[in-house]
């Protein structure tokens, strides 16, 4: 028996003038599970993780959130959503984790974790803060809750980040190529947790180069090429037998850098 599809995403279409980044892509991404999105730089994979968070418009195409369609208003170029309040919720539900930390240079680790509970969310200070330091120890940065991110190798920034996402208690979380600014030996920290999120039965939708993390921690991986999916699978489908010359040309090109 399937599980509830947490987010849905029906022949999306995204243009930037006359680009057209995303060309009708559909995916589902199911309670616990793990979806990884691969494809060269430039082929809709981040535009379509932030198309899913709301944080671009799409001007064509429906977004699902637990069974709920967003509500917009106006069509092509000048569509938006409709209703502020639901962005909100949608938006608080799908924690999002960027390629660059974005944590607050002026708040301490635990500060940053605790900010959105607080602020958006309106929770009890202590509750909130018990939750962040649970989450940082959780990520193996426990003892970092009061320096600064300057203070922080990358590494541990991009793990305060996932703590920050984590500390929304959100029914998913998205990566942007978590761990492409890292170096080699910091990428490895970010990708631990990332997998033991993944052990837990986390839903996730991550975007990544990194195709042995998307090997090891994804229930299916999803390749976009020039704005539409040429392939999707398991990963032993996608990568150990993949049907498309174009897959076959990318992870050949991946396995080659």
């Amino acid at each position: 028996m399937q599980t509830e599809a947490v987010i849905e995403i029906r022949d999306l279409h995204k243009s930037y003038g006359a680009l057209e980044v995303l060309k009708g892509v559909s995916l589902t991404a199911r309670q616990g599970e793990v979806v990884s999105l691969i494809g060269s730089s430039g082929s809709g994979k981040s535009t379509l993780l932030r198309c899913a968070n709301l944080l671009e418009d799409s001007q064509q195409g429906e977004i699902l959130f637990k069974g709920e369609g967003v509500h917009w208003r106006g069509q092509g170029m000048a569509r938006r959503p409709g209703d502020p309040k639901q962005v909100l919720r949608i938006r608080t539900n799908l924690s999002m984790v960027f390629q660059q930390f974005n944590l607050w240079s002026h708040m301490t680790i635990l500060q940053n974790v605790m900010e959105a509970p607080l602020t958006v969310l309106g929770r009890d200070r202590k509750e909130v803060e018990a939750k962040a330091r649970d989450y940082l120890a959780k990520v193996g940065i426990g003892d970092k809750a009061d320096a600064w991110p300057a203070q922080l190798s990358g590494g541990q920034q991009q793990r305060a980040a996932i703590a920050r996402a984590l500390c929304m208690e959100p029914e998913a979380l998205l990566f942007d190529e978590p761990t492409s600014a890292l170096d080699p030996e910091l990428e490895q920290e970010v990708v631990k947790v990332i997998k033991d999120l993944a052990a837990e039965g986390r839903t996730m939708l991550i975007v990544t180069h990194d195709m042995k993390m998307a090997a090891d921690v994804s229930d299916r991986v999803v390749f976009l090429h020039q704005g539409l999916i040429e392939e999707e699978g398991t990963p032993d489908a996608v990568f150990g037998a993949p049907k498309s010359e174009r897959l076959r040309g990318f992870l050949s090109a991946t396995s080659a850098a």
